[in-house]
This record gives C-alpha cells, sequence and structure tokens, in this order.
C-alpha cells in the first residue's frame, strides 16, 4: 500500500467514566489542530457529554452527529450516539449506572474495530470497580482485549519517549506472581516483547532487559530460586535463537543507575516493578499499549482522577501521545 494514496487512519474513542476526566482530556486533545489533521476520529458517547464538558472548559467542540459508521465525514470530529437515555453527569462522583454505560461505549467501540471499521482504538480512562458486571468481568481494559480478540497471547506495555516496559503479569495480586512464573509462560510474553518491538516500533534486532524477580535479582540464590531456576535458562534458550537478552537485573540498580538506558526495551515481572519507574519519568505523558493482540489499542497511563474531575485541570499528554503512537503503529504495521 503506497503512503500517499492511503487515506487518513480513523480512530475511535471508547469515553470510559464520564465523571472522570475522560472527556476533558478527549475535547483538550481533539482542539490541537495538528493532532487532528492526522486521523478522523469517532467518540463513541452521547453528544450532551461533550457539549456538558465543553461549556466547562470554555471550548467549542464542532462535531458531526451520526447514527452510523456509514455517515461520519472524514476529517471531522464524529460522534455516535450509545444511549437514549439522558444522562446525568456528576463530576467526582462514582456511580454504577455511569460504569455501565463506560461498558456501552466500549462494547460498541470494540465491536467497530472487530469489524475492522476503524483503525485503532484509544480507550478514556474506566472505573476498574463501578464497570463490573456479567459482562464486563476483567481486571482492566488489557484483559478485556486479549479475551474478546482471540488473540493467542498479550503483553500490557507502558511506552514513552525514555522507555518502554513490557510487563509479565498485569493485574493480579502480588501474591500470585511466583505461582504464575513458569518457562513456557514467561517464553511466550517475552517473545511478544520481542515480535512488537519488531512489528510495531520497527526495531530489528532488540535488545531487551530482563529484571529480576527477588530482591537483588534473588542474590546468587540467597534470596530465591526463580532467577536460577526459571530466568537465567529462559535468557540462554532465548539468546541461542539469535534473541539479544540480557540480565536478569535488579530492578533498584537497574533503574537507579540509568541502565535501561542501554535497551530497547525493559521487561518486568510485575505491575509495580514497571509502574513505579514508569511513572516517575513519564508520569504525564505515558502511554498503555496492548501488544500482542490482532488490534491496535492505546490509552493514557492515567485513571480517572475524579479529584480533578469538572475543573479544567486535567493534563492530556497522556492522551495525545496515546493517539500519536496509535497512529504510529497503524503506520508501522499497515504501510
Amino acid at each position: 500500500m503506497k503512503k500517499e494514496n492511503k487515506k487518513k487512519p480513523i480512530l475511535g474513542f471508547s469515553i470510559g467514566d464520564i465523571n472522570g476526566i475522560g472527556p476533558e482530556i478527549l475535547i483538550k486533545s481533539l482542539s490541537n489542530n495538528k493532532i487532528i489533521s492526522l486521523f478522523t476520529p469517532i467518540i463513541f458517547c452521547n453528544p450532551e457529554i461533550i457539549d456538558f464538558y465543553s461549556l466547562i472548559l470554555k471550548r467549542k467542540l464542532n462535531y458531526n452527529l451520526v447514527s452510523s459508521i456509514n455517515e461520519i465525514i472524514r476529517n471531522k470530529i464524529n460522534i455516535i450516539k450509545v444511549s437514549n437515555n439522558r444522562i446525568r453527569i456528576n463530576p467526582g462522583k462514582i456511580k454504577k449506572n455511569i460504569g455501565n454505560y463506560s461498558f456501552k461505549s466500549l462494547k460498541i467501540a470494540t465491536k467497530h474495530l472487530f469489524d475492522k471499521k476503524i483503525d485503532g482504538i484509544v480507550t478514556l480512562p474506566i472505573n476498574k470497580k463501578n464497570i463490573q458486571s456479567d459482562a464486563f468481568n476483567f481486571p482492566g481494559h488489557t484483559e478485556y482485549f486479549y479475551r474478546k480478540s482471540k488473540s493467542n497471547n498479550y503483553l500490557m506495555m507502558m511506552v514513552s519517549k525514555k522507555i518502554k516496559i513490557g510487563i509479565y503479569s498485569s493485574h493480579i495480586p502480588f501474591k500470585s506472581i511466583s505461582k504464575k512464573l513458569t518457562i513456557d509462560k514467561l517464553k511466550n510474553k517475552i517473545k511478544v516483547l520481542i515480535e512488537s518491538l519488531k512489528k510495531d516500533f520497527k526495531i530489528k534486532n532488540p535488545k531487551i532487559g530482563i529484571l529480576g524477580l527477588n530482591p537483588h535479582a534473588g542474590e546468587e540464590n540467597m534470596i530465591g530460586s526463580e532467577e536460577k531456576e526459571i530466568i537465567i535458562p529462559l535468557i540462554k534458550l532465548l539468546n541461542n535463537q539469535n534473541n539479544f537478552l540480557y540480565g536478569p537485573y535488579s530492578s533498584d540498580g537497574y533503574f537507579g543507575s540509568n541502565k535501561f538506558q542501554k535497551y530497547d526495551a525493559t521487561f518486568a515481572l510485575y505491575h509495580d516493578q514497571a509502574l513505579i519507574p514508569f511513572k516517575m519519568m513519564s508520569f504525564y505523558e505515558g502511554v498503555n499499549f496492548t501488544s500482542g493482540i490482532n488490534y491496535i489499542r492505546t490509552s493514557p497511563d492515567h485513571g480517572t482522577a475524579y479529584e480533578i474531575a469538572g475543573k479544567n485541570l486535567a493534563n492530556n499528554t497522556s492522551l495525545d501521545n496515546s493517539i500519536l503512537l496509535n497512529l504510529e503503529i497503524i503506520n508501522n504495521r499497515y504501510c
């Protein structure tokens, strides 16, 4: 496909929890002419939500309200309504009906993604508790897209200009991490990271730093045996298959000495091992990317931030970067 003949990508936006900052940062991002010129957006939500927050932000967002994707106007902001009921908006309040509404938006947006009506999806922050139901019984967006896409595997990745981190176990209790650490599962997750770096980020021979599970990466088997029994043998096995893996490293020294800068990406074993250093480096600019699935989904690396919702205080840089990364991966995969 020649780039000059390709139409601008269409990105869909699930609205997330409308009592959080999602609608605000969306309006701010879509008010940026440099960003909006790169793609055609479709917001899956009722127009009164956008109107409500536009008044607060004193930013008029001109949009095209349509009943189906067949009616969208290219190079314009489009809205597809997801409910016939009037939505009551209460910034900063946790409401069960709003969780149900955020799932409606997500479900409709996801169907358009899976039907290839849109090229990528950007998910705005949800409340992981009030969205729970028989239909959404997942710890978060990442697991939802993995299950619904029927992909063979997935990896939660955190991406910024400073660092890329893949996470072996995303949203599970800390006490379960060691029990779920096996050579086969770890190998499959690392392979997802390797392939994503090649396909989605165009890094031909990625070098990856692997973190250990235990303090001091086990300290020569004195503080846990997972490094010696699982991680080190796997690094040797995969490197014999023409990969470039290094470690395992103790995370404190690895990040404290900036050793991560030597590698194209880092592979962490659990959520906080990755998210704490990532957010210290990239709090307002990071992106959550679900790699390994057959569809492109990105998201801001933060939550609903109820405490500042409706106050015009939310920073939209992470959403800007989520849009730009989504477009970059679309280009790398399909052009």
